[in-house]
């Protein structure tokens, strides 16, 4: 048998065990409540500067908006241009309900900003008026075309990244058109399941879904969605009652082929586009490489 003092031994060391066991535990959970006190107020900081930079950006957004709106008020712009304007901005992925008084402000702004600053940094660094003059006046072009240079640079992007999320797209779209489903219904379906992957192509879907349940003439919805050759094709499927899943899986085998056919352009331009840097920096190394010791043995012997 166990003799009672070790009995005792034992029970005030299992105790001291669990003391300290139970210790560190408090102290870790009052740690980690410390650790996430800091994360929260931290978080919390983050936010509310996240807000005050958000609410900036909204009063510079208003000012310049108004801006453009006030140019557009004015009647210096044409309904045409503004339709023409409000359709490359469509176009590039930019529907917002203001992008077009912003787009003007900021041009407007940039005419007048872009050429004073130049002005004001150039007066006393140029000397010579005729030189500081030209730099106002590149600065002038530079402002105003500026804006349809980014625009230009948000469209190509935008329409690239239609391209390659379209046959995928019309992949699915033909997966939902075999289990029965028309064409409204399967654009809404496809829109919504291809938004991780394809959000610039999701967001075209949705909004032609939404057309779609507005508007009572197919051909004008599809017409809005942009790409001539699909609206067509989607168009002509409804109006004479061919089989749609057929339809788009031609479409999506054409458009497949088309990517294949642009990637091999590329490949084929590569070694001419080779030829200059090759000229430019390989040759000269080759030829250090290769005549270097001849010359140098040629250089040594001359000395002797």
């Amino acid at each position: 048998m166990i003799p009672l003092r070790m009995m005792l031994l034992m029970s005030g060391a299992a105790s001291l065990f669990f003391m300290a066991g139970g210790i560190l535990m408090l102290r870790a959970v009052s740690c980690q409540r410390r650790v996430d006190a800091r994360i929260a107020s931290v978080r919390a900081g983050r936010v509310q500067g996240r807000k005050q930079q958000l609410a900036g950006a909204r009063h510079v957004l208003q000012f310049v908006s108004g801006v453009g709106v006030g140019i557009l008020r004015s009647g210096m712009l044409s309904s045409q241009a503004i339709r023409e304007l409000t359709r490359k901005l469509a176009t590039a992925g930019i529907r917002n309900s203001n992008a077009v008084g912003i787009f003007i402000g900021v041009k407007i702004l940039l005419l007048i900003a872009l050429p004073t600053f130049t002005f004001i940094v150039l007066h006393g660094l140029i000397s010579l008026t005729f030189l500081r003059n030209t730099f106002v006046v590149g600065a002038t072009i530079g402002g105003l075309l500026l804006p349809d240079m980014c625009l230009g640079f948000l469209r190509k992007r935008y329409q690239t990244a239609l391209d390659r999320g379209l046959p995928d797209a019309l992949d699915m779209m033909v997966m939902c058109a075999e289990s029965g489903l028309s064409l409204e219904p399967t654009i809404a379906r496809v829109g919504t399941e291809i938004q991780p992957a394809h959000p610039e192509i999701s967001g075209e879907l949705l909004l032609t879904s939404q057309e779609f349940q507005m508007s009572s003439d197919s051909h004008v919805v599809l017409s809005n969605l942009g790409e001539r050759r699909v609206c067509s094709t989607l168009s002509q499927t409804l109006q004479y009652g061919t089989p749609l899943s057929d339809a788009l899986r031609v479409l999506s085998a054409e458009m497949r082929q088309e990517a294949l056919t642009r990637f091999e352009e590329k490949a084929a331009r590569l070694p001419v586009l080779l030829t200059v840097p090759m000229i430019l920096f390989i040759l000269p190394s080759l030829f250090l490489i290769v005549g270097g010791p001849a010359v140098m043995q040629v250089l040594n012997l001359m000395k002797n």
